[in-house]
């Protein structure tokens, strides 16, 4: 079966779907396939990747396993 066929099949088996969020999905996967734009961070991005690599930087970060170990700890303590 060729990219046209599997193009016929899946248009014709999609107008017979009526589930919004379905569809919804479909697009969201069929728009990042086609989508080649580059993603353009925010000021408020920029801003908050700067302030994380500054306190990383200043020493001021966790490794991933205390930071587990410190919710497991809040967590059995409620």
């Amino acid at each position: 079966m060729n990219s046209i066929e599997l193009r016929h099949i899946i248009n014709d088996r999609i107008s017979l779907i009526d589930d919004e969020s379905f569809l919804s999905a479909i697009k969201t996967i069929l728009d990042s396939k086609i989508s080649s734009a580059v993603y353009k961070l925010s000021d408020f991005e920029k801003e908050r990747i700067n302030s994380g690599r500054e306190q990383l930087k200043n020493g001021n970060a966790i490794s991933n396993d205390d930071l587990q170990s410190e919710i497991s700890k809040w967590l059995n303590s409620k």
